[in-house]
């Protein structure tokens, strides 16, 4: 399944291909592998996101979560939307990992919610950061004295970014140094939890668009993501 927008670029692939046309974009970067295994994350399966961009992708082994995401291929697969979500949090030896899909599954309450929970430090690395609803939650978080740390792609620095209030209100944020693309679209939650996907926090991805999210709860998972977070931030540039 590939969004519409994209048709001329699939000539040279031989598969059975759905075009999706519906409200949005149908923005997910999954593959399933014989209903056993799914690759996920920020990554699209172009040459710039595998060669030049910063992203992130997961192969998580696990027949429930491939399950989940079939189902979502299968809606998607059909032409059909918003088909209602039958994910739970699954548990993967001691590593607990929650699957959300957009927009049925309102996956900005859904980062919210653990944004609320944050006690020390949030630190995060957005494509797109437009949504209001979720930079407030970070200022109640600061508020609290929890440490906000970020990196925004420069390319996408609207009048709708997040990125002035946060700055405004003692953030510590950072625009982009990749000179092609910052494509992650990841939380970092007390060294603890990510969030990540390939949902932006924006109000088209939430409302309209269709993405998927994973909120995974594992500490040296964590870390390998703030290793990331420390190699992009040091080549970001303060903002002004």
């Amino acid at each position: 399944v590939i969004d519409a927008d994209n048709k001329k670029k699939t000539s040279n692939i031989s598969a059975s291909i759905v075009f999706d046309s519906g409200q949005g974009l149908m923005h997910d970067k999954f593959c399933i592998l014989d209903g056993k295994r799914v690759f996920t994350g920020s990554m699209n399966p172009t040459m710039n996101d595998a060669m030049k961009n910063d992203n992130n992708m997961l192969l998580i082994d696990s027949k429930v979560i491939a399950s989940y995401y079939k189902s979502e291929f299968e809606e998607l697969w059909s032409q059909s939307r918003n088909g209602g979500s039958m994910s739970s949090p699954v548990l993967i030896n001691d590593t607990k990992i929650e699957i959300y899909f957009c927009p049925e599954d309102e996956c900005a309450d859904k980062v919210i919610r653990e944004i609320r929970k944050a006690q020390h430090s949030i630190k995060f690395m957005t494509f797109s950061f437009t949504h209001a609803g979720i930079a407030n939650a970070l200022l109640v978080r600061m508020s609290d004295n929890v440490s906000i740390s970020g990196i925004y792609e420069k390319r996408q620095l609207s009048k709708d970014s997040t990125m002035s209030v946060l700055k405004y209100q003692g953030a510590d944020v950072h625009i982009d140094g990749n000179k092609y693309t910052m494509h992650h679209k990841v939380f970092i939650i007390d060294s603890e939890t990510v969030i990540t996907g390939s949902f932006n926090p924006s109000k088209n991805a939430d409302e309209r668009n269709d993405e998927n999210l994973l909120i995974i709860h594992d500490r040296s998972i964590a870390s390998q993501f703030e290793n990331e977070f420390e190699r992009v931030f040091g080549m970001a540039q303060p903002t002004n």
